[in-house]
């Protein structure tokens, strides 16, 4: 007899893998067994062959990698100086600046979403890459993050670097970067993921449809009376695949900058 522990872990595994087999299954029905709930009658190409012929949907998900890579390497340089200078440098207003900061993590994004908006179309940026990339490079949580983790670096590497003539940025460039790879490849990958998953600022920044990423796109294949759910499906699966490759590819060092960084 099964332990019931052992029976409660399968129960939990099953539901929590039966939904992504249905999803993953749904996106190759026909629309007439789009419903059911066994093993379909036939599996066919053509929702996603639909998705990639009659919609611009490689556009759309080239629009969304270039806005995450972009956003990801452009915010990682820049949370990456903001933590250094938190952690480790001297100067009046320090302990306020890092409050400042991670004050904005109780700031949800539909909160500023007006104002920003304002801000960005007075900037003549609206149904632009600029409008898209620039508002997404601040991130508390990174700079939250990375600070921790540089308050974790011997100083006497500092000392060291100082009494070979190194200045500040040589030190954050020389030093501290290398040390902190795994977890700015940790980051990478959250900061990836949250952009390419991003649906409310695209939608309201940027109506040009040359412009929509893919989040947007798998939206607007949802008409206003009726939806063609077998492509919505298809189009999900397509977009979801580039994030199960990145989170595989990074799943190693997430867990290492969570072994490394604690909570200081």
């Amino acid at each position: 007899m099964p332990r019931p522990r052992a029976v409660a872990a399968y129960l939990i595994a099953f539901g929590t893998v039966a939904p992504l087999l249905w999803f993953l299954l749904s996106a190759f029905r026909p629309e007439s067994e789009l419903y059911s709930l066994g093993w379909p009658g036939e599996l066919t190409l053509a929702n996603v062959i639909y998705v990639l012929t009659e919609v611009p949907f490689l556009r759309y998900l080239g629009n969304s990698a270039f806005v995450a890579v972009t956003v990801t390497v452009i915010a990682l340089f820049l949370h990456s100086m903001a933590a250094y200078a938190l952690a480790r440098l001297s100067f009046r207003g320090r302990g306020f600046a890092f409050a400042s900061v991670v004050a904005t993590l109780l700031i949800s994004l539909p909160v500023i979403l007006v104002p920003l908006f304002m801000v960005v179309r007075a900037l003549g940026l609206v149904d632009t890459y600029a409008g898209l990339i620039v508002p997404g490079l601040f991130n508390a949580f990174g700079v939250f993050l990375l600070r921790q983790f540089y308050l974790g670096i011997p100083s006497e590497l500092e000392d060291a670097a100082q009494l070979d003539g190194c200045g500040h940025w040589r030190i954050y460039w020389h030093v501290v970067l290398p040390l902190s790879r795994p977890m700015l490849a940790a980051l990478a990958v959250l900061f990836f993921l949250a952009n390419w998953n991003s649906f409310l600022w695209p939608l309201a920044v940027a109506q040009d449809e040359s412009l929509r990423v893919v989040q947007v796109g798998i939206a607007s294949l949802q008409g206003q009376f009726s939806s063609k759910m077998h492509y919505v499906i298809a189009a999900g699966m397509l977009a979801a695949l580039p994030t199960v490759l990145v989170f595989l590819f990074g799943q190693r060092w997430l867990v290492q900058s969570l072994k490394t960084t604690g909570l200081r």
